[in-house]
């Protein structure tokens, strides 16, 4: 396995591989749900690259951005286990050079749900994303439905653009109790950490609602309001 830190390393690495690529791009903090995608991609691809970049760009709130959790070497053996072929860990300065200033902006669809709490955070998804695309030319990129929103978001750039990706969304990994796998999840407190599985109860829910033919959306909401007031 070939580990890159410059954008030029990347490409040298990847002249040559053979096609199909799969990309899997990630800021690291690896967990289960990661390891699938990569997974997913060795058995579908003959090269798999793999990026560890946390993004400043997408973040809003600094702090989040700060306590964000990073243990690279952690990352790259994990990676490493499961026959990615090359790593590209790059530093700020790298993606984003003092003179930078060019950005996509995604367009309505990236404007509500997280993107109406978070103005910035799809451009700067779409921007990295972007980037990243341009320096592996993959010819898939896999991505976990735990980010609905954002798979949406960079399906329409692709389609926009004229992108010759595949964009595969991979099924959201869970903890026993149904709580999705995310890099965040270690900065919950225990009784957060208790609470937060009633996320994934009041989706079952509604789900039950909907398969029952109650699809109605003002009484499904109101039904799941109320499972999650129970915490």
């Amino acid at each position: 396995m070939k580990v890159c830190t410059t954008i030029a390393d990347s490409r040298k690495a990847l002249r040559g591989c053979n096609h199909p690529i799969g990309a899997i791009l990630t800021m690291g903090a690896l967990h289960e749900g990661h390891l699938t995608l990569v997974r997913q991609a060795r058995q579908e691809c003959s090269t798999v690259v793999a990026s560890i970049y946390v993004n400043p760009t997408q973040f809003g709130d600094q702090t989040d951005l700060t306590t964000y959790p990073r243990d690279i070497q952690k990352d790259i053996r994990k990676l490493q286990d499961e026959g990615v072929d090359v790593v590209f860990a790059p530093i700020d300065s790298e993606m984003y050079p003092k003179e930078f200033g060019t950005w996509v902006e995604p367009g309505e669809i990236a404007w509500r749900l997280e993107g109406g709490h978070r103005p910035e955070h799809f451009r700067g998804v779409c921007t990295i994303v972007l980037k990243m695309f341009n320096i592996f030319h993959p010819d898939r990129s896999y991505f976990g439905q735990k980010d609905v929103q954002q798979i949406m978001v960079i399906r329409r750039m692709v389609e926009d653009l004229a992108l010759e990706i595949d964009i595969i969304s991979v099924p959201t990994v869970r903890e026993h109790d149904g709580l999705a796998l995310s890099s965040r999840n270690i900065n919950l407190s225990h009784a957060e950490r208790q609470a937060a599985p009633v996320l994934y109860r009041a989706l079952c829910l509604a789900k039950e609602f909907v398969m029952c033919g109650q699809g109605n959306t003002v009484h499904v909401r109101e039904a799941m309001r109320e499972c999650i007031a129970t915490e």
